[in-house]
């Protein structure tokens, strides 16, 4: 007997989009959209033991990895309108008096190790207002790092997905989690600087057995409340119609956090992640004018090899095909959001 559908939402908060009925759930997994979405071992078994890799030696001797500037000094003195990617999908941004840290995963795991250094310590990650985690997957929310985090800001607050609070348990200690779902808009208080907002993606939970689809996913959309300068976080999401959908909401985008990684085999990855042309065609769809590109170069995850995701980029923005202009930054290297305008 199929489970019994319903829609939640936090009810604390406020949902933008007109007559959005709240994230739809079957039993207790949450829907990609309007389905179910469940990977499926097969694709697995097939992935890695039935399938040879035809870049398998092209993928051995490319040993491409992003370029790495310490900035540590940098996080130091909390300069204002600057964005720091810090390695994979792990942002540092400050802006309209606000730090904000990205989905940070800050230490290496038996399954998970960074392929360049990390361009500070994780304990120079201090004075944080907002930590944002976009979805559960363990490259993105991670317990070492959130533990640490914690810590060393006892003032931050977490932003985050339906249900993420019984996986951030004993991660977060006393920091206040906020839980929003698709289309809503976090409670940051009276006269705050920023709006930030947990919008659709296309993608999937699970972290351990019995789990999956039991906490949501998602992006975010900041918006500094004196400019309405915007800054889109996609976290990760295959492609869909949710990228027009916010365009429609909030109109074009100044700068978006676009992954471009983790996208062969198609057969496996084509559901939760977006090659580089995908992404292209995601950021033209958001009307943004300012992509700059995560995901990619700092863990192996896939079958691509490491340095493909970044040229198939750069190739289709030289040949006008990305209506965005394109940044490439080095790990750590900082963006002024002053001069993405």
């Amino acid at each position: 007997m199929p489970a019994k559908s319903h829609y939640v939402r936090n009810d604390a908060l406020p949902t933008i989009r007109r007559n959005y009925p709240g994230n739809l759930m079957f039993g207790n997994q949450f829907a990609n959209g309007d389905a179910l979405y469940t990977p499926q071992f097969s694709d697995v078994f097939r992935w890695k033991l039935l399938t040879k890799n035809p870049q398998a030696n092209e993928k051995k001797q490319d040993t491409w990895v992003p370029a790495v500037q310490p900035c540590a000094e940098l996080l130091r003195q909390q300069p204002d309108d600057t964005l720091i990617w810090l390695g994979h999908a792990t942002f540092w941004l400050r802006m309209g008096g606000v730090a904000l840290l990205f989905d940070p995963l800050l230490f290496d795991s038996p399954f998970l190790r960074h392929r360049h250094p990390l361009p500070c310590t994780p304990q120079d990650l201090t004075d944080l207002n907002y930590i944002l985690l976009s979805h559960g997957h363990r490259d993105h929310l991670d317990e070492k790092s959130l533990k640490l985090l914690a810590n060393q800001n006892p003032q931050a607050q977490v932003l985050g997905p339906l249900r993420a609070s019984k996986v951030l348990r004993g991660l977060t200690g006393k920091l206040p989690v906020q839980e929003a779902g698709w289309w809503q808009q976090f409670d940051l208080g009276p006269n705050a600087a920023l709006e930030i907002f947990y919008l659709p993606a296309r993608h999937w939970h699970r972290r351990g057995v019995g789990d999956l689809n039991t906490v949501l996913w998602g992006s975010f959309l900041i918006r500094e409340v004196a400019t309405g300068r915007t800054v889109y976080f996609c976290g990760d999401s295959a492609e869909g119609p949710h990228f027009y959908e916010i365009e429609e909401q909030f109109g074009p985008l100044d700068v978006v956090l676009m992954p471009i990684g983790a996208y062969k085999p198609a057969f496996m990855m084509r559901l939760s992640h977006m090659n580089p042309n995908e992404t292209a065609k995601a950021t033209n769809q958001l009307r943004a004018g300012h992509l700059v590109p995560m995901h990619f170069g700092t863990f192996d995850l896939s079958d691509e090899p490491a340095s493909e995701p970044i040229r198939l980029l750069e190739q289709i923005a030289a040949e006008g095909w990305l209506s965005a202009r394109l940044h490439t930054p080095a790990v750590g290297q900082p963006l002024s959001l002053a001069d993405l305008e």
